[in-house]
């Protein structure tokens, strides 16, 4: 595939992005596109490896390793290498309903796989696919393809993250009837309220619903299923509900002086910042601006506070971690092609350190207690510093390492705790002790009768990669349950 020496000869070319001091000034996506000639090189590199582990989307470890979709990696590196881009968008939307929203946020579990990545740096695929289904709408080649024939069949999706939408668009591509319920004002889930505008711009979305919407797929806004219109009544009407509500509920952090006033879950305070934006409302309604802020968390979630907080306008930002930091390169016990769990600066870190001269990111650091003054208004944060035995995994805290951070807004980014509660009373389907809803990974069905379950509502907190694979396994799944047979992919 590609140049059969190109990983020899070629070396990788980083995606480029505008630099960080001018970026932090505006709310646009920070990436910016490959020269074609870069692209054709980049794909070059993708060797004749046999066996191409780049697309084996497997658990290892607890932990994606190549692509969760199979993405057909080396085929589409290979027509970009042959400047065959047409053929490229065809065999790239053969495993990938979304290829631009995955091109743009995934974190690339199958660069970490690549081959190549055994000894150099690993083939720029997430640069290479973005371009491809970018040229696809810039040329035009991406239109309504609405199915020739109906089933007759009706299908309600509940959520319309990655996974419900990959779910909704094969279910209307083999002949049924697809409504997909929303109870936010806009299509998109975390696609749309969740993850920054730095990172993905919403006409990307809004695109893509249209399209989508153009071939026949019915959205529902601000309607919240199991509470605006009942389980019974959505069974009567449609043969099958698909629950792809995500793993909505917050991970906690329960220390005294929680109630203090400038305490804030960090999807809610990224959600208003895009609420706001969208809205035209240039004074956020949440803002940062002046403040010194801690960030609870040192995942995904947490860096794109940063990057809000940033552009809002922040005295200074620190991030928190209970986690050390990361080695510089794969240790002993995180071979390729396992995901390599090795230090980064994401992009909110690059930035942090270009505006405040340092990495915001502390380790090994837990928080003990929120401090307030007499008004109930956040001041500070006490912490101390942990170590982590590591035989058993189990965080011990140093005593005489306390510290107090002065604070005036808190952002809880601890992750996730699986669906929320009222999704398994409203649909009387049975829950895991993860907290998710309880259907296998292949068939999907969940304990109630015509109930499907995917994404992270069943799956727990994970990748938009992953979410979009779900979907398109449980929509087969659905497909079969309604036909008795099924062609879908």
């Amino acid at each position: 595939m590609g140049k059969a020496t190109g990983f020899i000869e070629y070396d990788r070319i980083q995606t480029p992005v505008r630099k960080p001091k001018e970026r932090v000034r505006d709310w646009n996506e920070y990436s910016l596109p490959l020269p074609e000639k870069d692209l054709t090189i980049q794909a070059a590199r993708c060797m004749d490896c046999g066996v191409p582990f780049c697309s084996i989307g497997m658990e290892i470890k607890n932990g994606v390793s190549g692509c969760p979709l199979h993405n057909l990696i080396p085929e589409w590196n290979d027509a970009v290498y042959r400047g065959e881009w047409k053929e490229a968008l065809e065999l790239l939307l053969k495993t990938n309903n979304f290829p631009e929203f995955t091109g743009r946020i995934c974190p690339a579990p199958c660069e970490g796989s690549c081959t190549v990545a055994i000894s150099e740096p690993a083939v720029g695929i997430k640069s290479i696919e973005k371009a491809i289904i970018d040229r696809g709408f810039a040329e035009g080649w991406i239109k309504p393809n609405p199915p020739k024939t109906r089933t007759g069949k009706k299908v309600a999706i509940i959520g319309s993250g990655p996974a419900g939408l990959a779910c909704a668009d094969q279910l209307n591509q083999a002949g049924h009837q697809v409504t997909v319920f929303e109870k936010s004002d806009r299509i998109g889930g975390l696609l749309m309220y969740g993850i920054p505008t730095m990172k993905l711009e919403k006409e990307s979305v809004e695109r893509r619903v249209e399209l989508m919407r153009a071939e026949g797929i019915e959205f529902v806004t601000g309607m919240e299923c199991g509470k605006d219109i009942s389980a019974d009544e959505l069974k009567k009407t449609y043969d099958c509900l698909v629950l792809a509500t995500g793993a909505s509920k917050p991970r906690e952090v329960s220390i005294p002086g929680r109630e203090a006033l400038g305490i804030h879950l960090a999807v809610p305070y990224l959600t208003q910042s895009i609420q706001d934006l969208l809205s035209g409302n240039a004074e956020q309604t949440l803002s940062a601006k002046g403040k010194n802020v801690l960030i609870i968390g040192g995942g995904d979630t947490g860096a794109d506070c940063v990057a809000t907080a940033l552009r809002q306008g922040a005295e200074s930002i620190v991030q928190l971690g209970r986690r050390g930091k990361p080695v510089s390169e794969r240790a002993a016990g995180n071979p390729w092609p396992e995901y390599p769990l090795v230090f980064q600066m994401d992009y909110a870190h690059e930035e942090a350190d270009a505006v405040y001269g340092h990495d915001p990111r502390e380790y090994f650091v837990s928080p003990v207690e929120f401090l307030k003054d007499e008004a109930n208004q956040l001041t500070g944060l006490k912490t101390i510093q942990v170590s982590r035995d590591e035989s058993t995994g189990r965080y011990t805290e140093v005593p005489g390492t306390e510290r107090i951070y002065r604070a005036e807004m808190v952002l809880i980014a601890a992750g996730f705790a699986g669906a929320t509660d009222d999704i398994f009373t409203n649909f009387d389907v049975n829950q895991t002790d993860r907290h998710t809803i309880d259907a296998a990974k292949g068939f999907y069905r969940s304990s109630s009768e015509r109930v499907f379950a995917c994404g992270d509502a069943r799956n727990g907190q994970s990748l938009v990669v992953t979410a979009i694979a779900e979907g398109r396994e449980t929509a087969r799944e659905v497909d079969f349950y309604l036909m008795g047979e099924t062609f879908l992919p």
